[in-house]
């Protein structure tokens, strides 16, 4: 800060006002000049100098960015997906967290009834909901989100069918590639909207359409009866699936971050191979006493005199003549274990997921330590599911089908609510877990139903069997200990000679 100086003093003396404003503007001029010369006093990011000379940072939109390079960049991903271990394991692993067996629907209307004939229709329909014909309603979420973090998007279309095709709901879904978004398409519209990598604007910004190939651009033989140019498919029959990050319109594999990091891995992977194989080749070295004698190798023979050609376990050889035989000694690499744990901690950070989940070594955790790792991914799990996938694919194809229903007049309106259960996690210790969940029943904080939810099924279904169960051991008078109806106060449960239960305490 600026010293107040005698003629600082003196101006303030005669007119206090012009005295501050002169302070004000040597303080605003100090604070330019440091920003203009990168003063330690300002963001150490943003100085320019010595330390941050390679430092290139571009001031591009991120729309601009992904244009350039997301077509590359979903290449490479796809490439370390298939050729990289490790990459397979992240995006499997991701997967199977975010989706697992299924993220399952539930019709939550408050009509018993009603809720019961949605769940049912739902069960009849998601089984050839495929427009491929393959796979159900969760092999299509899979797919969808392992297209997601492999290659940063994917588009999902709604098919409609006639009611003569036989499904319990006359409406199928279509997994697109992203590859099939035409990216050359861009630019300004005469209506004042625009288009932006293949995607069409209205002039409020809202999407309109997509513009898509009827054939991968890819595809190693083109099928001449379809369209080679694009058409614009209307955004309510598609639904397109990517993380935002920023502002943008498409999206981008989660391991690009670590792209180089696994490249750099695979190829000092494959050169420290071909050394060992190289020093494993090299058997010996022959040494010659001079010039001369270099073309004559020395003989070596075993106990019998017979010459030694080839070395076995447990040989005791004899070497005559004037030469010598120095034998390759393979060199060994000090640290490669902890150089590879590092690297695999950084492939971990950059796909967002802890090292132990993406190697599977378990050597240096305990309970608490794997358990805090656990519980910081399945927030970022949690995140994913109720953030990005549940809203953008779960629930539009929700609506799909109950739009699809009701206009086939099995359904007596289109707009049902639903509740939804992401697939539970596996419990590091099953008990804690358990006590956990039954202090939260006994305090209130949680409900049955919550409660059944999180392990990952209806609790309505879960309720009706245990209800139907409880009916069949009361006919058949049998008595568990698990029977809240047999308890007593001091938790001991008697019976009498008929077998009847007998509560001490009253």
């Amino acid at each position: 800060m600026s010293q107040i100086t005698f003629l600082d003093r003196m101006v303030a003396w005669a007119a206090p006002e012009a005295g501050v404003r002169r302070a004000l503007a040597r303080r605003s001029f100090e604070a330019l000049s440091a920003k203009t010369h990168g003063s330690s006093r300002g963001y150490d990011g943003a100085t320019k100098g010595r330390r941050t000379d390679g430092w290139k940072a571009a001031g591009t939109s991120a729309d601009a960015e992904i244009a350039a390079a997301s077509g590359l960049l979903r290449d490479r991903m796809r490439d370390l997906t298939r050729n990289n271990p490790h990459a397979a394991k992240a995006v499997s692993v991701l997967v199977n967290n975010i989706v697992g067996s299924g993220i399952i629907p539930r019709a939550a209307t408050g009509d018993a009834r009603l809720d019961e004939t949605v769940d049912r229709l739902w069960t009849e329909w998601i089984a050839a909901c495929d427009a491929d014909g393959q796979l159900d309603i969760f092999g299509l979420q899979t797919l969808a989100v392992r297209e997601l973090i492999e290659a940063g998007e994917v588009l999902i279309r709604r098919r409609p069918r006639r009611p003569s095709d036989g499904l319990a709901v006359p409406l199928q879904i279509q997994i697109i590639e992203a590859d099939l978004l035409d990216n050359t398409r861009s630019g300004d519209l005469a209506d004042g909207g625009r288009l932006l990598q293949g995607i069409e604007f209205d002039p409020l910004g809202r999407r309109r359409a997509y513009w898509l190939h009827a054939q991968h651009p890819g595809d190693a033989v083109v099928t001449m009866r379809r369209r080679l140019e694009s058409l614009a498919i209307p955004a309510s029959e598609v639904l397109h699936l990517y993380e935002k990050q920023r502002t943008q319109v498409r999206g981008v594999p989660w391991g690009t971050p670590v792209m180089r990091a696994l490249r750099d891995l695979d190829d000092w992977t494959q050169a420290e191979l071909v050394r060992k194989k190289t020093e494993a080749c090299v058997v010996g070295i022959v040494l010659g006493a001079d010039e001369a004698d270099q073309g004559i190798a020395p003989s070596v023979v075993d106990a019998d005199g017979n010459r030694v050609e080839q070395f076995e376990p447990g040989l005791i050889a004899y070497a005559r003549g004037g030469k010598d035989i120095r034998f390759n000694q393979p060199a060994t690499t000090a640290g490669v274990g902890e150089w590879l744990r590092a690297q695999l901690h950084i492939v971990a950070a950059g796909f967002r997921m802890p090292y132990e989940l993406l190697t599977g070594d378990l050597s240096q955790v305990n309970y608490s330590s794997i358990r805090a790792g656990l519980v910081e991914f399945r927030r970022l799990i949690d995140a994913v599911q109720w953030q990005i996938v549940i809203p953008v694919l779960c629930q539009p194809i929700w609506v799909w089908f109950c739009q699809a229903a009701w206009a086939a007049g099995k359904l007596p309106r289109p707009d049902i609510a639903v509740e939804w259960s992401p697939p539970r996690f596996e419990a590091v210790d099953p008990l804690k877990d358990a006590m956990a969940d039954l202090l939260a029943l006994r305090s209130g904080t949680m409900s049955l139903a919550q409660a059944i939810a999180r392990q990952g099924h209806n609790p309505d279904a879960v309720l009706a069997e245990i209800a139907a169960m409880n009916a069949k051991i009361d006919a058949l008078g049998l008595i568990f200990d698990s029977d809240p109806r047999r308890v007593t106060k001091t938790g001991v449960m008697q019976a009498d000679t008929t077998g009847q239960p007998v509560n001490p305490d009253t």
